[in-house]
């Protein structure tokens, strides 16, 4: 029987000619990767394990979630791991200098098809879009994977997607990503990696597809990963001088399940409270009573790049936020933000009323800006809506597309991007 992209992956890493799933590995790392508040946690137990890390060029510490440092206990943490990178020679992307790690990572070439990630974060799944092996572990396991560039996989075992057809306007890979979670459930991947292939993946940008391998978590999968087109091959060669292996999986490649998304038939679409499967179209909102809100969020790993504001702008340009509307935009790296200011779009957001904020995590997991107050409603480019998720428990989180939180925002309830845009 033949392997998937994500069994061949680890079948290298491991050494092996052939894994199967449910197969227990030790795999070699390419990339470990920690953040300010996970970094820190690995770090005592790393410290019982090895006195220097195995490679330094393949371990990388960003502060993201709760930088600019928002109180002491922050600030403890940023100078630890700041402290131990200038100590072992690791690559530190200091706040000013980097940017949100799920970004920061692929625009800095660090990572690239072919290769065996792990990221003290469950959003590490981003990578997947390079074609790569990419999943989130816990401290103990970046502890490890520091210490021995290797770690221990059960290797998952796979469903495929096969996107066909192009995605209409207004329709990113946002709303597709919930459209798949809202098909399959948040256990519908549960330790399975999700595959991509099909012509229609030619339709979806790499902003795109980082968006929808970023949340392949949020189905409970291990991984996601695309199949590598010329775009991702245009994409490597532009922001990487590292080398790429490029795995496709077998004709005879086996599948727990084949499911065919027609892209041309996905609508706009919001994940309700309180999971990312609880998707709604915007036909199905548009038929309900206006759901007003408070807040609206434009950014995280998901959702902070540059295409991803340029979107929102152009739903914004001219207009102005609604009155009762508070609106954050968050550039994901300082490169992005950079490149809004050359383009005019931070001129727009704050002639629209909305505040821009440094690359950061920022209100994503409710530590830091925008913490939402009891009944409060919040629509959010973001990942997860999970209670509390974005301040107190009785508030409530709707994950939407920049395009849909752009028109959102200047309605003051959720609303059409296609009634309020010009394309």
């Amino acid at each position: 029987m033949g392997m998937t992209m994500t069994q061949k992956i680890l079948a290298a890493h491991a050494g092996l000619e052939s894994v199967t799933a449910g197969q227990l590995i030790e795999a070699k790392l390419d990339v470990v990767m920690a953040n300010d508040i996970t970094g820190p946690m690995a770090l005592p137990i790393f410290k019982q394990m090895a006195e220097n890390v195995f490679d330094k060029d393949k371990v990388i510490l960003v502060p993201d979630h709760f930088t600019p440092n928002k109180d002491i206990k922050s600030a403890i943490n940023s100078k630890a791991i700041h402290d131990f990178s200038k100590e072992q020679g690791l690559t530190y992307l200091e706040q000013g200098k980097g940017g949100v790690e799920h970004a920061i990572l692929p625009e800095k070439g660090i990572v690239v098809s072919g290769e065996c990630i792990i990221g003290a974060d469950s959003h590490t799944c981003t990578y997947g879009a390079l074609g790569a092996f990419s999943t989130g572990v816990g401290t103990t396991d970046i502890a490890t994977g520091m210490a021995t560039g290797e770690l221990w996989f059960k290797v998952p075992s796979a469903i495929k997607f096969v996107l066909t057809g192009k995605p209409s306007p207004y329709v990113s890979g946002k709303d597709i990503i919930i459209h798949i979670i809202g098909k399959i459930g948040v256990d519908g991947a549960l330790y399975k990696s999700m595959e991509y292939v099909g012509d229609g993946i030619a339709n979806l940008s790499m902003d795109d597809r980082f968006t929808m391998a970023n949340m392949a978590i949020e189905a409970g999968a291990k991984n996601g990963i695309f199949m590598v087109d010329d775009q991702t091959v245009s994409y490597m060669k532009e922001h990487s001088a590292k080398e790429f292996t490029v795995y496709e999986a077998d004709a005879d490649a086996e599948y727990d399940e084949v499911i065919t998304i027609d892209l041309a038939e996905v609508r706009p679409t919001v994940a309700f409270p309180h999971l990312p499967g609880n998707a709604r179209t915007i036909d199905e909102i548009e038929a309900m009573e206006p759901i007003k809100i408070d807040q609206v969020v434009i950014g995280s790993c998901t959702n902070g790049r540059m295409s991803d504001m340029r979107k929102a702008a152009a739903i914004l340009k001219g207009h102005t936020v609604a009155e009762d509307v508070r609106v954050m935009v968050v550039p994901a790296t300082q490169k992005i933000y950079k490149q809004c200011m050359q383009e005019g779009l931070l001129e727009i957001f704050v002639d629209a009323g909305c505040a821009v904020n440094t690359p950061s995590c920022g209100p994503c997991m409710g530590g830091h800006m925008g913490v939402m107050a009891p009944g409060e409603k919040c629509v959010s480019t973001t990942n997860r809506n999970f209670v509390g998720r974005m301040g107190h428990v009785d508030s409530l989180i709707y994950l939407a597309s920049p395009e849909v939180a752009a028109a959102s925002a200047i309605a003051g309830y959720i609303a059409n991007p296609e009634k309020v845009g010009d394309r």
